[in-house]
């Protein structure tokens, strides 16, 4: 019980950071969308920052995971040993970040032409200098975790966000609006120097840009010891584990950003009447925001999980422990996909600032059961880290990605951007679905299946009853879905009352706990 504790414990120091910088993160929805009420103008940034990702996995080629990996293997070892595989694991990823970003700061022009966005340099130049800051302060960011330094780790995310929301209300709103004379027009000038409209929905690129330079100095301490080294033989078992998982991670990477790249180019012209291709872009873009809320667990578990496992990969126990994690992340995973998608009319309301982008609020339901079901297959897939049979992980994801290519490519000039949503959550199906079969075989774990299916199959339906009987007035509609998801709630804990009665007994003990003096 205490590795399990650990594990929730550690999760939920992760979780608290991930959801309070995710919160702030998540003020530059209704920022941007009021800044922006067309949902054209947002299209470019939806695209790019799709890009971003696919890059991103290139650029740190998976040694995250490779870092984990030796690090464990090395505990028992001296720490020069441990430093030798920090610097070794950097030294990559600097060199192939600070070379490719090179590379496409020269072909801005090139690549703008490409994507249909003419003008646009400036977005792919600070596109290409974010994508290398985010590689190379990713390796470090691995060593606070594998050295538990989660304090820092916490405080740095959440700085990080805060000064990025900050730069989006300064240039999108407050020098915006000076600039276009709505108040304080003694100050024009200086806005005028400040803010350009040409860049318009730029400055988020920009914001972020700034934002994240500032990590350098924020955890220059995870830096410490740094020297640039390269060990030809060291390097090739580094990446040698490494790459497979980058194919992988890029395959999952794939298979998350397919709908926003492919979405504009395959949407029949006038599919929906009266918008162009970009701005149902930005409509879908901006209510896939609304699935954060289930990338917050599915992230602040991974974060914590990773390192985790790992440590615990000898255990003879580690398989029971991995079973009763998947349970309850299930549980906590199917509230929230309940709780976002019966209250979606309020949240939409409270984020999605103009009118014009809430037309899309019926794919969030899809979509969050979609990353539901990638965070259970996240949360299996421990089986062939810990076995080195990264190489299932590879096929598994790249299954997964031409479900969705496929699919996309299908079902988008059919059923426009809910072809995105039921792509994405039939792919992350068939991997989950994979992955268990071929775990079962190699890395034998007593799953809750039954559990699992009762749990989603009840939330799915009671999602799909309240669509059915939608309710106009949200001071009706808010308290009776509140209602709902607390009967379903009370369910949840009647069923699993045998675990959940003994822990909220010791919490009651531990509260009546007597202090003694001095303490």
């Amino acid at each position: 019980m205490s590795t399990f504790k650990k594990l929730a414990s550690d999760t939920a120091l992760y979780g608290i950071s991930t959801i309070l910088a995710r919160l702030l993160n998540y003020a530059l929805v209704p920022i941007q969308t009021y800044a922006f009420q067309k949902p054209s103008a947002m299209a470019s940034n939806v695209e790019l920052y799709g890009w971003i990702g696919v890059l991103l996995v290139v650029y740190t080629l998976g040694l995250e995971t490779a870092f984990f990996r030796f690090m464990a293997r090395s505990k028992d070892q001296p720490e020069a040993e441990k430093k030798r595989i920090f610097n070794q694991s950097l030294s990559i990823v600097v060199l192939i970040s600070v070379t490719s970003s090179i590379l496409l700061y020269s072909l801005a022009t090139p690549i703008t032409n490409w994507l249909h966005y003419p003008g646009q340099e400036r977005f792919v130049q600070w596109s290409a200098l974010l994508v290398a800051i985010d590689a190379i302060v990713a390796i470090p960011f691995a060593r606070l975790r594998v050295e538990n330094r989660v304090r820092e780790f916490v405080s740095a995310r959440i700085i990080n966000i805060v000064i990025v929301v900050a730069l989006n209300l300064f240039f999108l709103i407050i020098a915006k609006d000076i600039y276009e004379g709505k108040y304080l027009a003694a100050l024009q000038p200086v806005a005028s120097f400040i803010y350009d409209p040409k860049i318009g929905p730029g400055y988020t690129f920009l914001s972020n840009l700034l934002g994240n330079a500032l990590y350098f100095i924020i955890i220059r301490k995870a830096f410490s010891g740094y020297r640039f080294q390269l060990n030809g033989p060291q390097a090739r078992i580094l990446i040698a584990y490494a790459f497979p998982i980058m194919l992988t991670n890029l395959a999952s990477v794939l298979n998350l950003l397919t709908d926003r790249l492919f979405l504009r180019h395959l949407l029949p012209p006038n599919f929906y009447p009266g918008l162009s291709a970009e701005a149902v872009l930005g409509i879908y873009g901006n209510c896939l925001k609304l699935s954060v809320f289930m990338a917050l667990a599915i992230q602040s578990f991974k974060f914590a999980a990773d390192p985790f496992f790992f440590s615990q990969a000898e255990d003879k126990n580690a398989p029971t422990l991995l079973a009763n994690v998947t349970k309850w992340f299930i549980i906590v995973c199917a509230l929230i996909w309940l709780a976002v998608s019966l209250n979606l009319d309020l949240l939409g309301q409270l984020f999605l600032r103009s009118k014009a982008y809430r037309v899309g609020l019926n794919v969030v339901p899809l979509l969050l059961l979609g990353n539901l079901l990638l965070g259970v297959y996240y949360n299996i897939s421990f089986w062939f880290k810990l076995t080195d049979k990264t190489s299932y992980g590879t096929l598994i994801t790249v299954i997964g990605t031409g479900v969705t290519i496929v699919l996309n490519v299908l079902l988008i000039p059919v059923i426009g951007y809910m072809g995105c949503a039921v792509a994405f959550s039939v792919s992350s199906l068939i991997m989950m679905a994979l992955c268990y079969v071929l775990g079962e075989k190699y890395y034998p774990v007593p799953y809750h299946v039954r559990s699992a299916v009762g749990y989603l199959l009840s939330a799915g339906l009671l999602i799909y009853a309240s669509w059915q009987f939608p309710i106009a007035n949200l001071w009706v509609a808010v308290p009776t879905h509140m209602a709902l998801f607390g009967l379903y709630l009370l369910a949840m804990i009647f069923v699993e009352r045998d675990t959940v009665q003994p822990a909220l007994a010791r919490l009651r003990n531990r509260n009546k706990k007597p202090v003694k003096f001095g303490q």
